[in-house]
């Protein structure tokens, strides 16, 4: 059977087995889905590119310690220890993630953009900075809940998993961020369009 055919337990199986091109196949297939996820943590590509390999460092670990809980899905419990590196990173240094655009890469242009005309396009720029900017602004929980569900495309149920709370917990987060967002555009008197 070829390997881009099996499951991700199967290509777990098969790598245990010694063959490592199961392992350079799952690796493919999740290396985006984690390393941007890592990246919109820390906003650094050479620092997100330690903790991924750290990450994975980590995955072939366990995977060879036989700890590897086979209940799970691979790719929530890679996204898992990558965000909990990603937290050991931001605790040693006491910095806090942020939500803004760098040079390189902007979530937004992700986003799907329909032909728009020089104004619309400026309008649209300056709109989602300043929703970066009152992302930055929330308390630490609703802010890391945001750019889960909202930059990562994660669903509640993952993001209640990645951070060990209930789903209503995650929840409760995502509506008291976008009540706080509200407030701030209403204190503030920000106009997004």
């Amino acid at each position: 059977m070829e390997v881009k055919t099996l499951n991700d337990q199967q290509l777990i199986a098969n790598y245990l087995k010694g063959n490592e091109k199961s392992f350079e196949e799952l690796l493919s297939r999740h290396k985006d889905r984690i390393y941007t996820s890592i990246y919109l943590f820390v906003k650094d590509h050479s620092l997100a590119e330690d903790i991924f390999q750290e990450v994975f460092i980590k995955i072939i670990d366990t995977l060879r310690k036989g700890k590897y809980n086979h209940e799970g899905k691979f790719l929530q419990w890679a996204l898992r220890i990558s965000y909990n590196m990603c937290v050991d990173y931001f605790r040693r240094t006491r910095r806090r993630p942020k939500v803004s655009a760098t040079e390189t890469f902007d979530i937004f242009d992700v986003l799907q953009n329909t032909d728009l005309n020089a104004e619309q396009n400026m309008i649209k720029s300056q709109t989602h900075q300043k929703i970066r900017s009152l992302v930055d602004m929330l308390p630490p929980e609703q802010r890391e809940v945001v750019i889960l569900r909202h930059y990562a495309d994660m669903s509640f149920k993952e993001i209640a998993q990645l951070t060990r709370v209930s789903i209503n917990t995650a929840l409760g987060r995502m509506r008291y961020a976008l009540i706080n967002i509200r407030k701030m555009v209403e204190e503030k008197e920000v106009v997004l369009q």
